[in-house]
């Protein structure tokens, strides 16, 4: 591991299959209003929770590669190791967690994550597995 890379291995009994896209709307004095059930904050919360303990001391600046691996229960079909090829998708997945590195101060903004790296896999062990390595560059100069 280098200066630049963060690796950590966050063990989950169950890897939550709840999405930001789950969010949800109601109507309020004819507008509509977004806002995340009691499923969606308990996994956000449980997200902020095990990421905080992994969190830099300074948000990463400039371009950053994160490599994502969703490790599901394996089961009697699938075993470890295997690739998941159901739903959640990756893209969803991640959304909500890199709101949560976010809010975590992994870094200033997700846009930076210029790489992207995501696996969802079959292990013995359910979790999520992160890699995050600042690559440099830095054209925002509200990071410098």
């Amino acid at each position: 591991m280098s200066n630049n890379e963060i690796s950590f291995f966050i063990p989950l009994k169950k890897v939550p299959t709840t999405t930001h896209q789950m969010k949800r709307v109601a109507i309020q004095k004819g507008k509509p209003v977004f806002y995340e059930d009691e499923k969606l904050k308990s996994v956000r919360s449980l997200f902020v929770g095990h990421l905080a303990k992994y969190a830099p001391k300074e948000k990463l600046k400039g371009a950053i590669q994160l490599h994502v691996m969703w490790l599901f229960k394996e089961t009697k079909k699938n075993k470890s190791g295997d690739f998941k090829i159901t739903k959640p998708d990756t893209d969803n997945l991640n959304k909500l967690l890199k709101d949560c590195m976010t809010t975590c101060k992994f870094w200033n903004d997700d846009a930076q994550v210029a790489v992207e790296h995501i696996e969802k896999r079959y292990n013995d062990i359910p979790g999520i597995l992160i890699t995050i390595n600042q690559l440099g560059g830095n054209d925002d100069p509200n990071q410098a």
